[in-house]
């Protein structure tokens, strides 16, 4: 004879749900799955940018450094550069490890570091 109680081993489910005690679980789970992406959805179409603003920030980018190295030194300008270097190559790392490959993780990273003058 086993020592062991009866249930043990298996896991009770006894879940709350808002709907009442009749609630279709999976139901449920689909409506919560459906709200993530909807609000996936709305943060991606926040954030996107197209490449033609990308080339402004660039733009952008490249006149202040050269302000930057006349104005102040060259080594101001270097360091803007360098600012926005170190931000396309965090980028491209990121893009290449999320399985971006090629020229789509470059154009990821270049519309990520220089994208930024869609919301100025």
């Amino acid at each position: 004879m086993s020592s062991r109680p009866a249930n043990e081993g298996r896991v009770a489910v006894h879940q709350r749900w808002p709907e009442g005690p009749h609630a279709d679980p999976d139901a449920a789970r689909a409506r919560y799955n459906a709200g993530v992406r909807e609000s996936r959805r709305s943060v991606r179409d926040f954030f996107r940018t197209d490449m033609p603003a990308a080339h402004l920030g660039a733009a952008v980018t490249v006149f202040a450094c050269v302000l930057a190295g006349v104005a102040w030194s060259p080594a101001a300008a270097m360091i803007v550069a360098g600012v926005f270097a170190a931000l396309f190559t965090v980028a491209l790392t990121v893009g290449r490890l999320t399985g971006r490959r090629g020229r789509n993780a470059v154009r990821t990273a270049y519309k990520v570091t220089f994208g930024w003058t869609s919301w100025v």
